[in-house]
């Protein structure tokens, strides 16, 4: 269970000047927002060491404030540490992962095998992220039309947990390459929980601002003109 934000005393701090009057942002802040964007990155190496508590909790809640559709707040966080499940995750990753690299062209499946791509035996906090697509908070407000917005919803909250890590110095990655159904079934998870992101948690080995699959070259970043479409 999550905390109160006001059992936190830094936190309860800025809550009541928040709520005291609309917050001011400097060029500073924005400067260093938009640096905190660019060192936010997919973290495979990590550190074993462990990361205090509290640092975790501070993420979490994090987490919590993102927006949901309809405040349905759909997101379930199932904190994997022990032995068994950890292991039971690493199997499906190393399963999951020998189908996807049968699955590469020939000619990619050498660079494909040579890739990092998951921290799972290094990082020392691990989350698997559900959602609740049975929740009745919210009373359906948003969800009837669009169903997918509780899944939105909660890669919004990955998003605020990732960048609160990295503004702590903590990296985190997000691992794909897992049968959902099989995790679900063997964290033993409600059957309407949905995973949305399995992700690791600790401190990097190396710090970088361009993507590690850049760096390997499997991949470039595209320019933005090339995404933005006028109608």
């Amino acid at each position: 269970m999550l905390r109160s934000a006001s059992a936190d005393p830094v936190i309860a701090s800025a809550l009541a000047h928040i709520n005291a009057e609309p917050p001011v942002f400097s060029p500073a802040f924005r400067r260093e927002l938009e640096v905190l964007f660019q060192w936010r990155r997919d973290v495979r190496r990590f550190e074993t060491t462990a990361i205090p508590e509290r640092l975790v909790a501070q993420v979490l809640r994090a987490a919590a404030s993102a927006p949901s559709v309809g405040l349905s707040e759909p997101w379930r966080f199932v904190r994997v540490g022990s032995v068994a499940a950890r292991k039971a995750v690493i199997k499906n990753f190393e399963e999951s992962n020998a189908l996807a690299l049968a699955a590469q062209r020939r000619a990619r499946r050498e660079h494909y095998a040579s890739l990092k791509l998951a921290g799972l035996n290094e990082a020392p906090v691990q989350f698997a992220v559900f959602c609740d697509e049975g929740t009745t908070q919210g009373s359906g407000l948003g969800v009837g039309t669009m169903p997918e917005m509780r899944r939105y919803s909660v890669v919004c909250a990955v998003m605020q947990m990732w960048l609160a890590a990295r503004a702590r110095g903590l990296g985190m990655g997000w691992v794909s390459i897992l049968d959902p159904n099989r995790l679900s079934r063997d964290l033993a998870v409600p059957e309407d929980w949905s995973l949305v992101a399995y992700l690791c948690l600790g401190y990097p080995v190396e710090e970088h601002t361009d993507p590690e699959l850049s760096r390997a070259g499997w991949q470039e970043r595209q320019s933005l003109p090339d995404r933005v479409l006028h109608r």
